[in-house]
């Protein structure tokens, strides 16, 4: 027997308006967000305070996230993932399994597999920070467009993030969600089996038939190649060095390394072209051009010279500026490199042209090619992921590892176990694991707040109060009806279906929280209104807000890889098209079968 629905024409003759307010906002909030006009932090900060002004809902809703057990595991993974990233070397290790590798398709498939294990129980966005140079300098060498291996390590990430809860905040966002509601929220194995099916599935997909349709970006690959390395370097003659008051020619620097000399620096004046009988002196600066293979023999030989503002203890890395990067038309001493990302300018390079002077004066512009030396904290600085797209590290400080990292692992495989049998929950799980961290000074209560990041507490916080208040105020019902309406011809099948597709079509254009956070309540209503349970529903868009494949806007890791292979949207939806189909008969499939809907 069909039950008896509030349809959605009684909730437009109802009187309250609160329902239509936080429609018209969520409205504003997805048009926005679509169109890129306020970034998503700040958009649904504004939201939720228009909704406390306009009495839609109370402080105390909005403060509740704070305390939420999911935004707070979050945060804390983000902080044990950045440790583990930096005391741990993953790179090394993944070089053993992949690193001899010379086919490009067995490449692929290592590590694919080997990012998915990771992003399975680490934050997605550092692993494929973490990757993205090494698949980058890996294609240089063996002669393979980066544009072939790029889109499967971002997919490959997302993929192995849905197999547990804590892989994705998407799912740690949903789950919070449930236990906002007081509901059953979602376990290990609801994630683990359809999880792993996907993974493995999606990652043959793009080994086979999604290699072929990855594109070959001939242009931007020769340009990478033959271009984009070469930098115009800045070094200095240490007042000790050996070649002090012989020529040029005697000292063999016109042409060191396959660097050439272009020009030196004398008490402010430029001697260009420079004579081989020129005699060197303390402190000259010596200007040469090379590709970034040979700048490290400059920097690092014993021959008396060194970089200015780059010391030897630190790291030298090549890095993009990235689309949506806050450097945008700024310089470097309107953003202060030093103070907010432990970074100094060494070198720019902009569509070929080459600067080495008045750098701190230079607008940055989406694209430009920059050499960086780095201190630590800039491998884990969450800043740093947003502005920069690293592509490959000349020099990196080598991995803390001994006593003291072999007794976290003990002491994370213990606290794991005990997750696994049921003694303790996720929370309480990443909270143990951060603090055997602080007990074993991997990291410090100075650390933990420079990783956190205030515009991601900010998006979950106010996701959460907004999802709450579309349902408190009726709207989420009211949308639901409606919804239910449209889809109960086809059963709990197409209800199930439709939300699934719904999300799919909200997580390609906005942010996964924002499709988990807006498609929440309509679940939610949808499983009180046909009086079923609402796991089914929940899990659906748990997957949905995942399949991120469709466009580069659709997740972080798309847009992390977006400018280093050279993409256009197009290729986004050329490969992921296919993928998305695969991944949401799989989906479908394993939840009306374990659910027997």
């Amino acid at each position: 027997m069909r039950p008896t629905l509030i349809t959605f024409y009684d909730f437009l003759s109802q009187p309250e308006t609160d329902k239509w307010i936080i429609l018209a906002v969520l409205l504003f909030v997805i048009v926005s967000l679509f169109r890129n006009w306020v970034k998503p932090s700040l958009l649904f900060f504004i939201s939720v305070i228009t909704l406390m002004v306009l009495g839609v809902t109370e402080p105390a809703s909005v403060l509740e996230g704070l305390s939420n057990k999911s935004v707070i595991t979050i945060l804390l993974l983000i902080i044990i993932t950045a440790s583990i990233n930096e005391h741990f070397n993953l790179e090394a290790l993944l070089d053993k399994t992949i690193g001899s590798i010379k086919n490009a398709r067995v490449f692929m498939f290592r590590m694919t597999a080997s990012v998915a294990i990771l992003s399975s129980f680490l934050n997605n966005t550092p692993v494929v920070a973490l990757m993205t140079p090494y698949v980058y300098n890996w294609s240089k060498e063996h002669g393979v467009h980066p544009s072939k291996l790029l889109i499967p390590l971002s997919y490959s990430t997302i993929l192995g993030g849905m197999i547990t809860p804590i892989g994705t905040s998407t799912n740690l966002v949903l789950i919070g969600l449930m236990q906002a509601h007081g509901l059953d929220t979602l376990h290990f194995t609801d994630f683990l089996f359809l999880g792993i099916t996907v993974t493995c599935v999606g990652i043959t997909y793009l080994c086979t038939y999604g290699y072929k349709l990855l594109p070959k970006k001939q242009e931007a690959f020769t340009d990478v190649r033959n271009i984009a390395p070469e930098y115009l370097v800045e070094t200095e003659v240490v007042e000790n060095a050996p070649f002090i008051g012989k020529t040029l020619a005697e000292s063999g620097l016109m042409d060191y390394q396959n660097m050439y000399l272009i020009e030196i620096h004398r008490n402010n004046e430029t001697i260009s072209p420079i004579p081989p009988d020129l005699a060197l002196e303390p402190l000259d600066r010596l200007i040469y051009m090379g590709q970034t293979e040979k700048i490290m023999s400059v920097i690092h030989s014993e021959i008396g010279l060194r970089m200015p503002n780059h010391d030897e203890d630190l790291s030298i890395v090549e890095a993009i500026v990235s689309a949506n990067s806050i450097l945008i038309d700024q310089t470097a001493e309107e953003v202060n490199l030093k103070l907010n990302f432990d970074a100094e300018l060494l070198a720019i390079q902009r569509e070929g042209e080459k600067f080495n002077k008045g750098l701190e004066k230079r607008r940055f512009k989406s694209g430009d090619l920059l050499l960086l030396s780095v201190e630590d904290n800039f491998f884990k600085n969450s800043q740093s992921l947003k502005a920069f797209y690293v592509l490959s590290h000349l020099t990196k400080p080598q991995s803390k590892l001994g006593r003291v990292t072999n007794k976290f692992l003990w002491m994370s495989a213990i606290i794991i176990g005990g997750l696994l049998f049921g003694f303790w929950d996720i929370f309480t799980t990443t909270l143990l694991i951060l603090t055997s961290l602080l007990v074993l000074k991997l990291t410090s209560f100075r650390n933990l707040s420079s990783e956190i990041d205030l515009d991601l507490v900010v998006l979950l916080v106010s996701a959460l109060a907004l999802s709450k208040a579309f349902i408190d105020t009726g709207a989420a019902q009211m949308v639901s009806a409606l919804y239910i309406q449209l889809f109960y011809p086809l059963g709990q099948i197409g209800i199930l279906s439709g939300l699934f597709l719904l999300t799919v079509i909200i997580t390609s254009f906005v942010t996964n929280v924002a499709a988990v956070s807006i498609t929440f309540p309509i679940a939610y209503s949808a499983s009180i209104e046909l009086g079923v349970d609402g796991t089914p529903f929940f899990l659906a868009i748990a997957f949905g807000a995942s399949a991120a494949f469709l466009t580069p806007v659709s997740y972080q890791t798309n847009w992390m890889v977006y400018a280093p292979g050279g993409y256009t949207p197009k290729d986004f939806l050329k490969t992921g098209l296919p993928l998305t189909i695969i991944y949401t008969i799989i989906c479908l499939s394993y939840i009306i079968l374990r659910y027997n809907l």
